[in-house]
């Protein structure tokens, strides 16, 4: 298990560093002068000189590539261009929003599809296996904005029990915290719950036809036992993938929701950086979800090898 996880870490390394390049040489290279966008078309050409050195955009972009790369493995993201703070302060703030409501998300998530998907299972081609069928065909084809926006509609404006927007800060209380993140954690959650349950009940529906299963049927087992006993378990590998997926998906790909409910997150930083040309805002915040996503990737094939012992002898 030690090799394994030591080869899986390696390649999460190696894959870090590919991504700092790209992302570097990818927001590089895209139009614009962060100085020129900051003083405005009217400014000379010696002021615009001027705040290029004060932001150290008059170094080469290897030097500055490198320089970037060392902070970031200090600590130090760099200062913003914006609004002339440390970057890891900044995305510090918006983190404690945004991998909370990602979390959030992903437990409702979780909680909704695992009884779901075993349940439609369970009751193949019966009344319920369609219900649940149904209701996550629905959930996959709703767009998640639009049910963000019924959800204020409905649960902020008529009946008043969320607020339509804002997020009081984790100083105002831990229950006022997810109070305010509720209706975006649905909003995000039961689209993914919709994914989850469909493969959860695919995965259980490819185990039950398995040799072990019909032993464990021939034993004296009901379809319901067997199920539980050695189903689930040996099910999991394909439903941990979509968990690990759907976590990196909600934790860098919440802009819309967050925009919906006004919330300070990571999605609308990298939003208003991108809109202002703060480039180094830009690149630590990608830097850091790319991060997220690796690990969780890395995390997910360490979960692999603990649920199928028999993937650490083919690595």
């Amino acid at each position: 298990m030690l090799h394994y996880a030591l080869k899986r870490l390696l390649s999460l390394i190696l894959s870090l560093a590919v991504a700092s390049l790209v992302i570097f040489l990818v927001v590089e290279v895209a139009p614009g002068d962060p100085a020129s966008f900051m003083l405005g078309v009217n400014a000379q050409p010696e002021t615009i000189a001027a705040l290029r050195a004060e932001l150290g955009l008059d170094h080469g972009k290897p030097a500055r590539y490198l320089t970037w790369v060392a902070g970031m493995l200090s600590g130090d993201f760099g200062t913003s261009y914006t609004y002339r703070t440390p970057v890891a302060g900044m995305i510090a703030d918006r983190l404690w929003v945004s991998l909370p409501l990602a979390l959030y998300a992903l437990t409702l998530s979780t909680l909704i599809a695992f009884p779901a998907g075993i349940y439609a299972a369970a009751r193949r081609g019966k009344p319920g296996d369609m219900a649940v069928m149904g209701a996550t065909q629905l959930g996959v084809a709703v767009p998640n904005f639009w049910f963000a926006m019924m959800l204020v509609l409905i649960f902020a404006i008529n009946l008043r029990w969320f607020g339509a927007g804002g997020f009081p800060g984790w100083d105002a209380g831990l229950w006022a915290g997810l109070h305010a993140l509720t209706l975006p954690a649905v909003a995000l959650a039961l689209p993914q719950a919709a994914i989850l349950t469909r493969v959860m009940r695919s995965a259980l529906l490819d185990i039950l036809g398995e040799d072990f299963m019909r032993t464990a049927r021939a034993k004296g087992l009901t379809r319901r036992q067997a199920l539980w006993r050695h189903g689930v378990r040996n099910a999991l590998i394909p439903v941990l993938t979509i968990i690990g997926l759907q976590f990196s998906f909600l934790l860098a790909g919440a802009i819309i929701i967050e925009q919906v409910f006004y919330l300070p997150g990571l999605g609308r930083l990298v939003f208003q950086a991108i809109s202002s040309r703060d480039l180094i805002v830009v690149e630590s915040v990608v830097m850091l979800l790319v991060f997220a996503v690796i690990t969780v990737n890395f995390l997910v094939d360490l979960a692999y090898a603990l649920v199928d012992p028999r993937l650490r002898s083919r690595i």
